[in-house]
């Protein structure tokens, strides 16, 4: 059997395309023939064809182009016809879910959306990216409408998008490797790389975004260094929004390491490296590098919102924009193993 995959970009940084590239993997041992459409990417994959489509360079038409993609016409026709061999399509995100769409509509294609969760517009501070992202969850409901199956990553996904939409799904949590992410692991590389010695380390993994909270960690974590001076803070993800970057390295005082991109196999050793993993994103779908941080045995402190009761067994969830209550908690798991 065929399965088309398909994921806006098969990139390293982006946490869906981690699962897509694992979703991969475990059907092309099933015995199918895998093949992955993508606007652009950089994961090299034994397990599937990858053939990427192509969209503008430059960030703000990129933007543009994602939100209205169902006017290229020309582009939406040529990869719909593609997809009439396939036995299944898989999508991943909008705006490639119209090829989906148009799959199932045209040739009776079974269509399977992987929701992973759009987050709250009301989260992003500019006007326009709060209307970008109301008019993208829009055109995304319209582009599910007709689709087979529908898997949720969480429970929390499972009920927002039946209120949203009235559509029901099954819930199948992401999947960690095990064999990389793991208690045990050494963390001597990273605390030379960064030169960590004694301290104390705090860390923090994903797309460095608004709704990501980053600039309420950082306002805990200038709490927690008045109590413990030898903290330090491992900010560790890609930077989407530059002038949001620009205020939060104003806001970070000392102590604070922005590591930009990690490659995927390096994570682990990150982990390893942390006393504690620290998110203060104010909306997860699932929260993936927490789930892995706990799998290192490390104690998470999150906020309690979203999928952060179902999936954060071990640490401490605290009271959602409480960042005094962040602090406290990180001093409290740290006091409980550490002495200063």
């Amino acid at each position: 059997m065929k399965i088309a995959i398909l994921t806006p970009t098969f990139s390293k940084f982006s946490g869906i395309d981690r699962l897509v590239e694992r979703e991969a993997e475990d059907y092309s041992k099933k015995g199918y023939d895998v093949t992955i459409l993508a606007f652009k990417g950089n994961i090299k994959t034994k397990y599937a064809k990858v053939e990427y489509i192509g969209m503008p360079k430059n960030t703000t038409f990129e933007r543009i182009y994602r939100l209205f993609f169902f006017l290229d016409i020309a582009k939406i026709k040529k990869y719909t016809k593609k997809l009439k061999d396939f036995d299944i399509v898989l999508s991943h995100f909008y705006p490639l879910n119209w090829l989906a769409y148009f799959a199932k509509k045209k040739y009776k294609i079974r269509y399977i959306y992987h929701n992973a969760g759009i987050a709250y517009p009301k989260l992003f501070t500019n006007p326009f990216e709060r209307l970008y992202m109301k008019l993208f969850i829009k055109l995304n409901n319209h582009t599910i409408k007709n689709a087979d199956k529908i898997i949720s990553i969480s429970n929390f996904l499972k009920n927002e998008l039946k209120k949203e939409t009235g559509l029901k799904s099954n819930v199948e949590y992401c999947k960690i490797d095990k064999k990389r992410f793991h208690k045990g692991i050494s963390s001597k590389k990273i605390k030379e790389k960064y030169k960590l010695k004694k301290d104390y380390v705090l860390l923090y993994v994903g797309r460095v975004s608004p709704h990501k909270g980053i600039h309420l960690l950082i306002k805990a974590f200038n709490i927690i260094i008045k109590k413990i001076p030898n903290a330090k803070l491992l900010i560790v993800g890609k930077h989407t929004f530059n002038n949001y970057s620009k205020k939060l390295k104003e806001l970070a005082k000392k102590n604070v390491i922005f590591t930009g991109f990690v490659p995927d196999e390096e994570l682990p050793y990150y982990y390893a490296a942390s006393d504690v993993y620290v998110t203060a994103t104010l909306w997860e779908g699932f929260d993936l590098p927490a789930v892995e941080a706990q799998a290192c045995g490390k104690p998470v402190v999150a906020f309690n919102l979203c999928s952060h009761p179902e999936v954060i067994k071990k640490g401490i969830l605290v009271k959602p924009y409480d960042v005094k209550g962040f602090a406290d908690g990180v001093v409290k798991i740290l006091t409980k193993t550490k002495t200063f």
